[in-house]
């Protein structure tokens, strides 16, 4: 090992320790209740580690409420243990494969944590799968067994006879002769198990705005890797969260694993709704809201009048990741709820790039931030040669110790010395802080220039007549391509395509007006808050 390499990870794992020991995960001098942790994820994996932990330590506390009311760490210890005892009955053996289709709620949490006790590969399902997704997924990632909600009945019938399939939980219009969780958990041993004989983990999606989407799976890691959450975000224990972005996904799964680890309170509902949100934050008191750029956008847009209604000031950090969030969104979430925004850039491969914090983002709107503590960011042009002046543009390299080592299909994503590419391409300003301008593969060329879509889309939403934009490239003959933007138009708004074009070109060079500004009433997303671009792509806009 290269003496730099070496000491790097020293470095890296003495700065960990000292975060860890600052959020209260490793509380010196009480070491024996961190080493009764780290054993226990040593048995039962990251996510159901922690909750053993906590239940046999004796936590008094609530560790979820969701719509069904609350559920104790002994009690989501016990019913998991029981649910793992259910599912051996039934043939599912450590090694097995179970997907799980799940909104935020009780029966998707027991089913992350008795997965990991029995060593079965928990492959969580996007909501937004269609019935040809499901099965493709499925397919490529062997699938024995299946949760889900009510709801995905339909997309669920889809798969071969031979899966076995469990509801979450019986709703009260519900017909079907698929057993529950509670079904087959009831009457079941609820006693401590031992270590599964494999390790389990999970698969977790990537986005999928095109095509089936790849399985990044997670395995075991090293307790240590929490540090990079915990780092430049000011989680600690006892607290509350708001679990709004979906869990199936790396940002609310991560959180919800961190939150467990710190013996916090978490607060779930199945769908996402703008204002009951911000209620169930006042009612919880909550610490902490997990979101997603697109959720927080929707919450801000709720307006003042109707923020002002609830009572936020528990409120102490609004987490976001899962796609980029605007200067705009960054200084209107600041007016409505002070300096609690904390922006993590990252993706389902890499895990933890770098992470805003508020006083990141009062500098400097818009901006990814810092790598904390055991990652690192690096830029190489296409030739590979590494960037290091200030405010050029080169594509983004991690690494990190929550990386993924390929996908479960054998593809992997370009690495150079060491470091995974996260298919965006970016720049460091003066004080070191890095922005994303974009996705590497959304580079549009108009007349031989290059124009990545987010500037535009950026100072486009910065208006106070624009709530999105969207800024796609399509054919032209003359220039190759032209771009042309999506508007969604706020209130009060003119919907002036000629006065918003003049402003990007009053901000921006020449070749970066749109040729076309198109309105619509909003922005198609994924589940998961990703803007579909190849949607808009096709839209059929001679009627706009």
């Amino acid at each position: 090992m290269p003496a730099q390499h070496f000491l790097t990870k020293i470095t890296d794992t003495v700065g960990a320790v000292r975060v860890m020991n600052r959020a209260g995960l490793v509380p010196f001098p009480r070491v024996d209740q961190g080493v009764r942790s780290i054993l226990a994820v040593r048995k039962y994996g990251p996510f159901a580690g922690p909750v053993h932990a906590n239940a046999e330590a004796g936590l008094d506390a609530v560790a979820l409420i969701d719509e069904r009311g609350p559920l104790t760490y002994t009690d989501i210890e016990e019913q998991s243990n029981a649910l793992v005892r259910a599912w051996q009955a039934d043939g599912i053996t450590p090694g097995s494969v179970m997907g799980c289709m799940c909104r935020n709620h009780r029966g998707l949490v027991l089913t992350m944590l008795a997965a990991a006790k029995n060593g079965t590969k928990l492959v969580l399902m996007n909501t937004g799968f269609a019935r040809p997704q499901l099965v493709d997924v499925a397919a490529r990632e062997q699938v024995q067994a299946f949760v889900y909600d009510d709801e995905f009945h339909a997309v669920a019938e889809a798969l071969p006879d031979e899966v076995l399939t469990y509801r979450s939980w019986a709703e009260d219009d519900s017909t079907s002769q698929v057993g529950t969780l509670d079904d087959v958990m009831e009457g079941r041993d609820r006693s401590s198990l031992p270590a599964p004989s494999t390790q389990g983990g999970f698969v977790l999606l990537t986005s999928g705005t095109t095509g089936t989407p790849k399985g990044a799976p997670r395995g075991h890691t090293s307790p240590l890797a929490s540090a990079q959450f915990l780092d430049r975000v000011p989680l600690r224990r006892g607290q509350t969260m708001m679990m709004a972005a979906p869990a199936f996904h790396g940002t609310g799964v991560s959180q919800f694993a961190l939150a467990l680890a710190l013996g916090q309170t978490v607060v779930m509902h199945r769908k996402f709704d703008p204002e009951n949100t911000i209620r169930l934050v006042e009612k919880h008191r909550c610490d902490t809201l997990v979101v997603v750029p697109t959720m927080l956008q929707r919450i801000i847009d709720l307006g003042p009048e109707t923020l002002a209604k609830y009572d936020t000031s528990s409120l102490k950090i609004i987490f976001a990741a899962g796609s980029a969030l605007s200067p705009d969104l960054c200084k209107r979430t600041t007016a409505a709820f002070g300096d609690v925004l904390h922006n993590l850039y990252g993706s389902t491969e890499v895990a933890v790039a770098t992470v805003a914090t508020p006083a990141d983002l009062a500098l400097a709107p818009g901006t990814a931030g810092r790598a904390p503590v055991t990652c690192h960011v690096e830029l190489y042009d296409e030739s590979g040669q590494r960037i290091t002046e200030p405010e050029t543009v080169g594509r983004i390299f991690v690494a990190s110790g929550l990386s993924f080592s390929g996908y479960t299909d054998g593809r992997d994503k370009e690495r150079i010395n060491g470091l995974l590419s996260t298919g965006d391409v970016g720049h460091f300003d003066r004080n070191g802080l890095l922005f994303v301008d974009g996705r590497d593969d959304d580079m549009i060329v108009s007349g031989g220039e290059n124009v990545y879509p987010l500037e535009v889309e950026n100072l486009l939403a910065d208006r106070e007549d624009v709530l999105e934009a969207a800024v796609i490239g399509v054919e032209d003959s003359e220039f190759g391509h032209r771009l042309r933007a999506f508007v969604v138009a706020g209130p009060g708004s003119a919907k002036d395509a000629d006065e918003l074009k003049a402003h990007v070109k009053s901000n921006l060079a020449r070749y970066k007006v749109p040729r076309e500004v198109i309105f619509i009433e909003e922005l198609p997303r994924n589940a998961t808050g990703k803007l579909l671009r190849r949607v808009l792509i096709e839209m059929d806009v001679t009627e706009s």
